[in-house]
């Protein structure tokens, strides 16, 4: 009986004394995991029809109307309650609610990023080749090019003819579309091509997308397919082969959102990373009323290229907008930011037992667990991050508890496996308290990413319960 009640204590101790992340399902009510399967059906639609960061900005501009958010101008004045997005040349988007304490005490920030892998058309990508036709491509981000074979992939984006008027192009989502592909080697044929490493079997110049084949019936001079598919588009979209120089055109998997699984907890989708965290931090922002301090939502661009360009991180519209919001009450943009706390709403991975060694178990992300906090990210020895200090790492656990929000932390691989990089660090730069917060995912920069439904809905419970902490 005596060692009986040891171990009874010392279960006890364990439990009071240690840390061990737990299965949504064991914690949550049947309610709570109903409510998440029902949220994730809006999260689903979303990946559907926000496969580019255009088409992100888009919807969450339309999900903003509909609450009542209206465009920012720089002279308007503000108050408490007042709602307001700026669209950063249709490719970022702001989103600020403005609450009741005065905007010095800082802002809450949830930043997003909603470009993804994929491939990108050239400047001047049409060609023919033994009676074929293809769009010549360079891939964008972080892809095993092998992936991006012999699957339906559709083309999306804009085509901006010399006037300024703008085509927009979304060929291969619809039933009745035709879609498109990039073929492989036989496997017959293909002894050669599987000696190279894994990073060679297909190689970037050979991602080309495969887009017809008939020739042009009335003529008889070279290239053929070539002019049968200029005329297409002409007679389609009223361009020449000249427009595709002022065109972004990119080419994603044409396969929507679907649930995985037989139990239907996990959802597979192009493009989680990082819409699985830029869907829950715009829900999050129109959930929140209006709270006290001061809630913003970013949706960034190029985040997996380096944060460049004007509509990434690293550029200043963020800098810039506070500044106008802290105008607008006669005070400075840094006083702000200095008092701003944010969360940095980007992935993990998520821990694969089929891959288990680039992972230390105690140090990953476990599928089902909540949200993942990643107190820094980077490469070896934590080159590129911003390492959240232990402060805000205990003000984000205390918020997170209070609300019952589920979550766990974890690192991006072994250390020296790696690693990856998020806009934490640009955001941090601006004097604000900032760490990564997210869902893991497996297959991550995958054309099907896989993520879980109790994960999503949890990272709509930290955001909103950040935006509304006291």
């Amino acid at each position: 009986m005596s060692n009986e009640k040891e171990k009874s204590l010392g279960e006890q101790l364990r439990e009071q004394l240690g840390y061990k992340t737990k299965n949504g399902v064991s914690v949550m009510s049947a309610e709570e995991v109903a409510a998440a399967d029902a949220y994730c059906e809006g999260y689903k639609h979303y990946l559907d029809v926000a496969k580019t960061e255009r088409e992100a900005v888009d919807e969450a501009i339309a999900m903003a109307v509909a609450a009542g958010f209206v465009p920012f101008d720089p002279k308007m004045p503000l108050k408490a309650g007042d709602k307001v997005y700026l669209n950063n040349r249709g490719k970022a988007l702001l989103l600020a609610t403005i609450g009741t304490r005065p905007i010095t005490d800082g802002v809450t920030i949830a930043a997003a990023h909603i470009d993804s892998p994929r491939l990108d058309l050239k400047p001047n990508p049409l060609y023919e080749d033994s009676e074929l036709a293809y769009f010549d491509t360079h891939y964008y981000g972080g892809i095993k090019k092998y992936q991006w074979v012999a699957i339906p992939l559709a083309l999306h984006g804009v085509i901006v003819r010399r006037d300024g008027s703008v085509v927009s192009v979304n060929i291969g989502e619809d039933d009745n579309d035709p879609v498109f592909c990039v073929t492989d080697l036989l496997p017959h044929l293909g002894q050669e091509q599987m000696k190279r490493p894994a990073s060679e079997i297909i190689r970037g110049e050979d991602l080309n997308l495969l887009i017809g084949s008939r020739p042009f019936k009335d003529d008889e001079g070279s290239d053929a397919v070539k002019l049968n598919i200029l005329n297409i588009l002409h007679e389609k979209y009223d361009i020449t082969e000249a427009d595709f120089l002022s065109a972004e055109l990119e080419i994603v998997p044409a396969f929507k959102a679907k649930d995985v699984g037989f139990d239907r907890s996990l959802i597979g989708a192009y493009g989680h990373d990082d819409r699985v965290c830029a869907y829950p931090a715009v829900t999050s922002l129109l959930a929140a009323g209006t709270p006290e301090y001061t809630a913003v939502a970013i949706l960034a661009d190029k985040e997996e290229i380096g944060s460049e360009g004007n509509t990434g991180m690293q550029s200043a519209f963020l800098r810039y907008f506070i500044d106008d919001i802290a105008a607008a009450f006669g005070e400075k943009g840094h006083h702000v930011l200095s008092k701003s706390i944010c969360l940095s709403a980007d992935v993990n991975a998520a821990l694969d037992p089929i891959y288990p060694d680039v992972m230390v178990r105690s140090n990953a992300a476990k599928i089902n667990h909540g949200v993942c906090i990643t107190k820094y990210t980077g490469a070896r020895g934590k080159s590129g991050t911003s390492d959240a200090s232990a402060e805000y790492m205990a003000k984000v656990r205390g918020i997170l508890d209070e609300n019952e929000v589920l979550w766990q932390t974890g690192e991006l691989g072994k250390v020296d496996a790696g690693g990856g990089g998020t806009v934490a660090m640009y955001i941090a730069n601006l004097d604000v308290d900032t760490v990564d917060l997210g869902v893991p995912v497996l297959s991550m920069h995958a054309p099907m990413e896989v993520v879980s439904k109790i994960d999503v809905y949890m990272a709509h419970k930290a955001f909103l319960a950040t935006m509304l902490r006291k």
